[in-house]
């Protein structure tokens, strides 16, 4: 009964986008949850390099008001 498990990959690296544009908030809202919150790196697969650029761009939407902080 051994488990396999499916090795993630990066959204970004598989693409070839190099940028995350903020104003994409349809593709920001794949990597937060429900409570609005950043997912972990372990739940989405992206890279390091491109998990804090995806943080950056979410934090930007924030501001930007194109992502609630929180919900209601």
């Amino acid at each position: 009964m051994d488990i396999i498990k499916k090795e993630k990959k990066c959204h970004f690296c598989v693409n070839n986008i190099n940028e995350i544009d903020y104003k994409d908030a349809e593709t920001l809202r794949r990597f937060i949850n429900s409570y609005m919150k950043i997912l972990p790196r372990k739940r989405t697969g992206t890279c390091s390099w491109h998990q804090r650029k995806l943080a950056t761009a979410i934090k930007r939407a924030r501001v930007m008001v194109l992502l609630p902080f929180i919900r209601r």
